[in-house]
């Protein structure tokens, strides 16, 4: 007949999962509750709106979730599931949605439309300028992620300069002090003498610049760089 002493101790595998799985689920409990949390000392510092708060305490879940969940990565695969299930669980039932929010997969990157024409531009621009067409669009790697948008471009006598050029500098507030002080927002400088991107009137032509629309000069201000290539045909 087996006999288990009375004192037999239980593993070190054990004490540690339910060490790991008991704090991070009692922790979980104790953000969910912003009265308790407040008192703890761990939260005391958020302040501000309601949203703020929760905002805090949904953190401080996420980061408990994922102290526990490295906690147990040392031990045996059917241990530490049990307890990473049991931290989760806790956190789903205190914030639901909280852990697919953080772990759901990057959405999948723009793909061209096979009947986009490029005309002449190659693929290791970031912009691409077709004067013709008074459209700008960008890409990379050949593929479109943004446009083709309307634009403007250079008047006769200011012409808009055709060729391969590259970012220099970004002005978010820039103005033009060669024209009166002109505003220029979310100028994305592709030329050392003043060509640059930038919101503007797209029905009037330019003294050079590439004119776009507001929510069209925030995504070239945002996404291009400086060292990028600008494409001008």
């Amino acid at each position: 007949m087996f006999y288990k002493p009375r004192h037999a101790k239980p593993s070190v595998a054990k004490i540690r999962t339910a060490a790991c799985a008991s704090s991070g689920v009692a922790m979980v409990g104790l953000i969910s509750n912003p009265a308790a949390a407040a008192a703890n000392p761990l939260s005391a510092s958020v302040q501000g709106s309601s949203e703020a708060v929760n905002q805090g305490l949904r953190q401080t879940a996420w980061d408990t979730r994922n102290a526990v969940h490295q906690g147990v990565s040392g031990l045996p695969p059917h241990i530490a599931d049990a307890a990473r299930g049991a931290v989760d669980n806790a956190v789903n039932g205190a914030f639901p949605g909280l852990i697919q929010e953080r772990t759901a997969p990057a959405p999948a990157a723009p793909v061209a439309n096979p009947g986009f024409d490029t005309g002449s531009c190659p693929p290791a621009a970031r912009a691409c300028i077709d004067l013709a067409g008074q459209r700008t669009w960008l890409q990379r790697n050949g593929q479109v992620t943004y446009g083709a948008v309307p634009m403007s471009s250079g008047a006769q006598g200011w012409e808009t300069p055709r060729g391969t050029h590259h970012v220099t500098r970004k002005v978010q507030n820039e103005v033009s002090r060669q024209f009166n002080n002109a505003p220029m927002p979310y100028s994305v400088y592709f030329t050392n003498n003043g060509i640059a991107f930038h919101e503007g009137d797209v029905r009037l032509l330019s003294h050079g610049c590439i004119h776009l629309n507001h929510n069209d000069a925030v995504t070239y201000f945002q996404d291009l760089q400086v060292g990028d290539m600008v494409y001008v045909y």
